[in-house]
């Protein structure tokens, strides 16, 4: 029997950080949100957007997209669980400023088009823009998590992460 698909892809081990999107990253105890700033979601960071277009912060296989497209996960070869949450108290706005290329099952390389958000729609409805990355199962599987602060590019290397062997 032959393949007609030739061979599954597979995610990538890949242990690297990328920036969501184009602007400033910062401590994730700095986000506007008591929940994600308080590490309540687990390790991560936030990044203060310079425009809406948003890339996976991981190589990673796509295990959630919100209905309201205001969040998507990922869980990469390592084990680790990644949150892309797309600004603050979004989830009110019912998707409409969001724009999502990816469903779930997708597969990842850190990097790879997740779609875009519209930031003056989004602070308009007095809502916070920062796009924050958090590693969900941080308790139990993160070993460590290095990232630069500071101007980065979506797509741009901004740090690393390890899970716990």
């Amino acid at each position: 029997m032959f393949k007609l698909f030739g061979k599954k892809k597979e995610i990538e081990a890949d242990n690297q950080l990328y920036a969501p999107v184009n602007g400033k990253l910062i401590d994730i105890t700095e986000v506007g949100d008591p929940v994600f700033s308080g590490k309540m979601m687990g390790e991560g960071f936030g990044v203060m957007p310079d425009d809406g277009h948003l890339v996976s912060p991981v190589a990673g296989q796509v295990t959630m997209v919100a209905d309201t497209k205001h969040a998507v996960g990922l869980k990469m070869a390592n084990g680790l669980e990644i949150l892309i949450h797309l600004g603050i108290d979004t989830v009110e706005l019912k998707g409409i400023p969001f724009s999502l290329t990816v469903k779930t099952g997708d597969i990842l390389k850190g990097g790879d088009p997740l779609g875009t958000m519209d930031i003056n729609e989004i602070k308009e409805a007095g809502k916070g823009s920062t796009v924050i990355v958090v590693v969900t199962n941080s308790k139990d599987a993160l070993d460590q998590i290095n990232v630069s602060k500071g101007k980065t590019a979506a797509g741009e290397k901004v740090g690393n992460l390890a899970a716990r062997s």
